[in-house]
């Protein structure tokens, strides 16, 4: 194996295991380009459509009956094969997550056409350099979620416009880095502030709100902590009873019986504990002042 100077960045596209089936991945398009390591300047490139060894598996993935027609007249893997061994052999190989994800499916394509696969001399997966050098500064390490901090604009989830991304993606990190070392003091101290900012902003969003008899704290003059709780007001309606005619049990001056109407307040029962009560008012008995006149001039004349 002969080493050769470009850096490949590449990309494939699959579709995903079905769960009903044996659980493999198809490949339906591989792209990459070849990079200049001393200037990162692409200096070639390659992508092709791929079609798989199962078609239903293209539907999984396409719904769309002009994307499924394109997929079913793409060439097989065993066409391609030789161009992307071509590109992939001796060669170091750049990509995101490529070391779980692309590589393996590379080697399985080889092995289905009982092929030995392309070998790399060296793996740069801008996953682990990312997590292990400029953190989750951006959100996550996805690689859409990082073309989007930086502007880069959004993955089309095609394999050479994701490996052409990824070459960005790389090149605005390394910039940030790079600044960062010259000022570490300055622009690391600015960043890990912003972190934190972040922290705590995402921290407040995920409080819960109060629940529904809240407890509210009212700080008092001399520090003094009071709390209230607001419970749901019950609206009490009192019925007043009808009023009633009972005779007094008196007579006047001439002999008869006075009868007198009588509240619900003077004719409510008295319990036996009424008697001893200080709150409890005994009914005034309502008498006419002519009444009381004739009282008073029987008590002169005896």
């Amino acid at each position: 194996m002969t080493m050769r100077d470009e850096i490949v960045f590449f990309d494939v596209e699959t579709t995903a295991p079905s769960a009903a089936g044996p659980g493999r991945w198809w490949l339906l398009e591989f792209g990459a380009i070849l990079v200049c390591p001393r200037k990162l300047v692409e200096v070639g490139s390659y992508d092709t459509l791929i079609r798989p060894g199962d078609l239903s598996a293209v539907s999984r993935r396409f719904t769309d009956d002009v994307e499924a027609a394109i997929m079913a007249s793409a060439p097989p893997f065993k066409d391609v094969a030789d161009k992307i061994f071509d590109i992939l052999d001796g060669r170091v190989w750049a990509g995101h997550n490529i070391q779980r994800f692309d590589c393996p499916r590379i080697r399985e394509a080889f092995a289905d056409i009982g092929r030995p696969a392309p070998e790399p001399v060296g793996v740069i997966d801008s996953l682990n350099v990312l997590a292990a050098h400029f953190g989750r500064r951006a959100g996550d390490l996805k690689m859409a979620t990082l073309a989007t901090y930086f502007g880069i604009g959004k993955q089309k989830h095609r394999g050479l416009d994701d490996a052409r991304m990824n070459l960005e993606v790389l090149k605005h990190c390394a910039t940030v880095l790079l600044l960062e070392s010259s000022l570490p003091d300055v622009l690391c101290a600015q960043q890990s502030r912003r972190a934190a900012v972040t922290r705590r902003t995402s921290q407040a969003q995920t409080i819960k709100p109060p629940p529904k008899h809240a407890v509210h704290h009212h700080l008092r003059p001399g520090g003094v902590v009071m709390s209230q709780t607001k419970l749901p007001f019950t609206a009490v309606t009192a019925t007043p009873a009808p009023a009633a005619a009972t005779p007094c049990g008196k007579r006047n001056s001439l002999g008869k019986v006075v009868a007198r109407a009588v509240t619900a307040a003077t004719t409510a029962p008295l319990s036996s504990s009424s008697s001893t009560s200080t709150n409890t008012r005994r009914p005034v008995t309502a008498t006419t002042p002519f009444h009381m006149i004739l009282r008073h001039s029987r008590a002169i004349l005896r």
